[in-house]
């Protein structure tokens, strides 16, 4: 006799065999003839239930066995008599490991408010929500490296700690030893930075991008998957102040390579979803049905959470740019009769309204903007030779639009001139001499290269069709949270 994760004991242990369930007891039923308990211990979103004939148990055990508790339970595996599943355990023996007091344990057998299970998030992932979820990031993760992996990428670690700001926004956390009340003063009264830790002003990162195309003009192909931080002082469903980011990147790629790589690797990770995580997926797409229906009619989205996965892994996804869709919006019916939140004219940059308009409603599959206005991208993203067609300076940026979500994937084809890098770094007010090291690929070497990032709860949101950010991830880092 041995332990079996229940998942694994469902589907190999054969009827007639004793065995060893351990869990944490969801639920407990008593009839006249029987104690029915329902156990799971993570492993499946599905329970297995341990039957004890009646009086076999004694009160004082039976007084212990609550919802919450901690059991391991020897018996025969049985057919089962019920409705609900295939197999049980007639207990023969019980332990209890943990108990858990009914008038403490905060997760009963009853429906929670998301919002409610943010406050315990140390207890949430033994909710079938919770756990369907993280068992899925995990499935995405192995799938993220997994396809990096098989396509000849290695995995580079960029650094957490860093005094560059990739994406130039300044909404960074500040890493210091320095005293928070009385820090060394320079001569003009600023915190001197040349005595703390590093000797200079250091941040949490926002991005591994620049390290990695330092690893890319070396490698050739490399991505990070990594920790990355924004002081943002937003409380959206979209932002958290502490994300995962995914950020290949690659030499020798183009736009139209990079663009190649974003639609493959998006297909292949969520289908490796569909096929690793088909109960949890199942029971997430009923709970999302189930909380449509509390919707407007108006409201209600028109792809179920398995339609949607679908959706994205059976189209190709639609290409055009920046100015073609402008034009569309500009002359679609929502802009015609103000119905757009937001206004759209060339040059602005697109809200995600104006994304989820043109997935979910003009062409009615994923989309792929590319080559937008310079003005509104970063100072890194080559620009093109010839715009002519458009009313402005373009670069050759891509991001990738979903539905429900509408941006994913936002990536470039990277400015590898040093003359045009240098001058764009001075337009937006970088000072060259403080990523020097950055700016030594384009003297040494250089070479066109490519990368994209992909915010790896993003992803997961989209998969498991949550509605929050917040739930998507273990431990969320948001503005005025970081309790556990």
């Amino acid at each position: 006799m041995s332990y079996l994760p229940i998942q694994q004991l469902l589907k190999t242990a054969p009827v007639g065999t004793e065995v060893t369930v351990k869990g944490w007891v969801r639920t407990k039923r008593e009839s006249k003839n029987a104690i029915f308990i329902a156990l799971n211990d993570g492993s499946t979103i599905n329970n297995i239930q341990v039957v004890a004939e009646a009086g076999q148990l004694t009160e004082e055990t039976l007084k212990l066995i609550t919802t919450g508790a901690c059991l391991a339970v020897t018996g025969e595996l049985v057919e089962s008599q019920g409705a609900g599943q295939a197999v049980e355990v007639k207990i023969s023996n019980v332990h209890i490991y943990g108990t858990a007091d009914p008038d403490k344990y905060p997760l009963q057998p009853k429906r929670h408010s998301l919002e409610f299970l943010r406050e315990i998030a140390h207890l949430r992932p033994r909710t079938n929500t919770f756990s369907a979820i993280l068992r899925i990031r995990h499935a995405l993760a192995f799938a993220v490296h997994k396809y990096f992996n098989d396509n000849g990428f290695y995995y580079l670690n960029t650094p957490i700690i860093t005094a560059s700001d990739a994406e130039g926004a300044g909404e960074m956390f500040r890493v210091t030893t320095l005293d928070a009340i009385k820090p060394p003063l320079t001569e003009e009264g600023k915190v001197d930075y040349a005595q703390d830790f590093f000797g200079r002003e250091t941040n949490l990162t926002v991005s591994g991008q620049l390290e990695g195309e330092l690893g890319a003009l070396a490698l050739g192909k490399i991505y990070t998957f990594g920790p990355t931080f924004r002081a943002e002082n937003s409380n959206t469903t979209r932002h958290l102040a502490e994300f995962w980011m995914i950020e290949p990147e690659m030499a020798f790629f183009e736009l139209e390579d990079n663009m190649n790589l974003a639609e493959d690797f998006v297909k292949t990770v969520i289908r490796y979803a569909l096929q690793h995580c088909a109960d949890d997926l199942a029971f997430l797409d009923n709970r999302l049905k189930e909380e449509e229906k509390t919707k407007k009619k108006e409201e209600q989205s028109e792809l179920g959470l398995l339609e949607k996965l679908q959706f994205v892994i059976s189209n190709e996804f639609v290409r055009l740019t920046y100015t073609e869709a402008i034009d569309i919006l500009v002359n679609s019916k929502p802009a015609k009769k103000g119905q757009f939140q937001y206004e759209v004219s060339w040059g602005v940059d697109l809200q995600s309204e104006h994304e989820r308009y043109l997935v979910e409603k003009h062409f009615r599959k994923p989309v792929i903007l590319t080559n937008y206005p310079r003005e509104i991208k970063a100072f890194y993203m080559k620009q093109d030779e010839d715009s002519s067609a458009s009313p402005g300076p373009t670069v050759r940026a891509m991001d990738v639009l979903f539905p429900g979500i509408g941006e994913i994937i936002g990536g470039s084809q990277r400015e590898d001139n040093l003359d045009k890098l240098v001058a764009r770094m001075q337009e937006v007010g970088i000072d060259p001499e403080t990523i020097w090291w950055y700016l030594d690929t384009r003297r040494f070497g250089s070479a066109p290269h490519a990368g994209f990032g992909l915010g790896f709860e993003r992803l997961v949101l989209f998969v498991t069709g949550m509605g929050n950010i917040r739930d998507v991830i273990p431990f969320p880092r948001a503005p005025k949270t970081a309790e556990f």
